[in-house]
């Protein structure tokens, strides 16, 4: 390995470790605004509606959803939705970490099913616009990966 590429890996991975952590920042602020649509079949409702006021989508998996057909097929539906309506989008694995950010049990008091975390869509409303840094740069994020051809980036959230 050069030296250039053992810094550019470096680099690289510093710069994942901030956008996760900015992203985890943007879902907690977006969700005590009630800027966050979590549900595959509520992202999809509310995109249909009003995409314009969409300006993140999360599609979150882990190992054992990648055989999900069903699931890659609303991934594909939706991501190409985005692309058309110019949103941007990441995919996302460490479902855990989703859950423990948006503060979700595996099934509520009433014994109620948990939400379905597979996509997350964050809203800014022009009402009340989200005014965050790390909105900023999610965003900038999605936007470099886009000038480097890779049109879903990926993250990993590690637990904490």
């Amino acid at each position: 390995m050069t030296l250039e590429e053992v810094i550019g890996s470096n680099s690289t991975e510093k710069k994942m470790e901030t956008v996760s952590q900015a992203l985890e920042e943007l879902l907690v602020a977006a969700q005590r605004q009630d800027c966050l649509t979590v549900g595959v079949y509520e992202s999809a409702k509310l995109m249909n509606v009003d995409p314009d006021s969409v300006v993140l989508c999360v599609l979150a998996t882990d190992e054992e959803d990648e055989d999900d057909i069903a699931l890659q097929i609303h991934f594909t539906l939706l991501q190409a939705f985005c692309c058309d309506n110019d949103i941007n989008i990441l995919r996302v694995s460490g479902m855990r970490r989703l859950a423990q950010l948006l503060e979700e049990d595996t099934a509520d008091s009433n014994g109620n099913e948990p939400r379905d975390l597979h996509c997350i869509l964050v809203t800014n409303p022009p009402v009340q616009p989200l005014k965050c840094q790390a909105l900023q740069d999610v965003s900038s994020f999605c936007e470099e990966s886009r000038c480097r051809n890779q049109w879903v980036p990926c993250l990993d959230l590690q637990d904490r």
